[in-house]
């Protein structure tokens, strides 16, 4: 009550040691802070700053803001204790606040349209329309490239998020963009027709802002915190979660999964649907699965004898109950009940998402081989039970000098981590465009209610 008292008569709110409470400012975005799909806040700097907050026993207050300069007012007011909005070092200290530690480096990309000519470098820039948003970090580099290409104009927008910047730029509206890699790279799979041209040569160290008259206790604090992250793997398992994947797929497989969701898609979305009411797994991720397999083809077939569109092995199938591995929705089925089994079969320890990645790589390699794979990360100093450092460890298991001493031998860990990766990239697609389903607003239907054949 008395912090809410003082904030509100403009007094510097009190420091959280004093309080017990950690108020941050953040900005919505991908790499920042939204709200997920099951109604909890999330994103890199968010898990970051709640386990910050958990380390110390305090209480957190989140203040979202629509951009930086909303965020810096508030910092210079000292109404808030943090801020979190991807800042650039750079950003922060020419405002005379405090940057924290670094928190990683992002690449800043010229992002244009695929259907143009691509620009090679900076002086293929001048005379062209080229955007960014106010408060990047972006505007000191090009004022310092315009002094050697003085033909290099933008337009520096305010107030926009940079799905808006990218949304213009596929529109027509500009020939190119400047955005930083943590805002494109997580949204590039939503943007087919839209690519990185090139990198500038610096790349933009992210921290987080805290007032100039902050606490040293409270600077203290996050240094130490930021340092046993690094050093425990805290920040690389949690930008695993976040950014692993978004690299993976290129521009033409984004293009085949929009086409074909249009095209083959509606002709087994209710099998999928079907399958998450058996199994309660997102149908979307089954339909990810689908795709990355066979493309939605329900009759692929492989030179080693997987066959289906979820491409299943007659081993599989009969485990599963699969009397045919050509009927689409014995297939879906069937793959969905593998899917569940692999991740039951999992140590109850092991939390989301990891627990769904581990499975995708068993899908493809077999329990045997993600043991292995999991004993390696081990060997190596990794946890057994995280996606980032189980996927670092599976190309270890086509190596002969791991192979033969892991109990299930050799298999090519490279193609599951692949697998489980595109599978990743998809489901982010399907998550974008298809709507999730209610089976309880599907009652009575003719195909909830039939068991697989056997």
């Amino acid at each position: 009550m008395l912090a809410i008292a003082l904030a509100a008569c403009g007094h510097p709110i009190p420091p959280p040691g004093t309080s017990g409470e950690l108020q941050v400012g953040v900005r919505n975005s991908p790499a920042t802070y939204y709200i997920s799909r099951n109604g909890d806040a999330a994103g890199f700097e968010h898990d970051l700053i709640q386990a910050f907050a958990q380390s110390q026993k305090w209480t957190l207050k989140w203040v979202p803001k629509p951009n930086p300069e909303a965020l810096f007012n508030l910092l210079e007011n000292r109404q808030i204790h943090l801020a979190a909005a991807t800042l650039p070092q750079a950003v922060v200290k020419d405002r005379h606040l405090i940057a924290g530690p670094v928190l990683f480096e992002t690449a800043i990309h010229i992002v244009y349209r695929i259907s143009d000519r691509a620009p090679r470098n900076i002086a293929a820039l001048a005379g062209k329309k080229l955007a960014l948003i106010i408060g990047s970090g972006h505007t000191p580099l090009l004022m310092h490239m315009k002094r050697k290409y003085p033909g290099l104009t933008w337009s520096a927008l305010d107030n926009i998020w940079p799905d808006e910047l990218l949304s213009q730029l596929q529109a027509g509206k500009y020939d190119a963009v400047v955005i930083n890699g943590m805002d494109f790279d997580p949204v590039r799979i939503y943007y087919p027709g839209l690519a990185v041209a090139f990198d500038l040569p610096d790349t933009q160290k992210i921290v987080w802002a805290l007032p100039k008259h902050s606490p040293r206790t409270l600077r203290n604090a996050l240094a130490r915190f930021i340092e046993l992250a690094r050093r425990d793997g805290t920040i690389k398992r949690t930008y695993e979660r976040y950014f692993g994947h978004v690299s993976r797929l290129d521009n033409a497989d984004i293009f085949g999964i929009m086409q074909r969701r249009q095209l083959r898609l509606p002709d087994f979305r209710r099998y999928f649907q079907e399958a998450q009411t058996l199994t309660n797994i997102d149908w979307r991720l089954l339909a990810a699965i689908g795709y990355q397999e066979s493309q939605w083809d329900p009759f692929a077939t492989s030179p080693t004898g997987v066959r289906g569109l979820m491409m299943l092995t007659g081993e599989t199938a009969d485990r599963m109950g699969i009397s045919d591995r050509l009927n689409a929705r014995q297939s879906i089925l069937g793959g969905a009940r593998y899917l569940s089994m692999l991740k039951d079969a999992l140590p109850a320890r092991i939390h989301e998402p990891d627990r769904t990645w581990l499975a995708l790589a068993s899908y493809n390699q077999g329990q045997g081989h993600l043991e292995d794979a999991r004993r390696i990360a081990q060997a190596r100093g990794g946890n057994p039970d995280s996606w980032a450092d189980v996927k670092a460890a599976l190309p270890y298991l086509s190596r002969s000098e791991y192979a033969k001493v892991m109990k299930y031998g050799y298999a090519r860990g490279a193609e599951a981590l692949a697998f489980a990766e595109n599978i990743r990239n998809y489901y982010d697609i399907l998550l974008r465009l298809e709507p999730e389903y209610n089976p309880l607003m599907n009652l009575g239907t003719s195909e909830a209610g039939q068991a697989v054949p056997g």
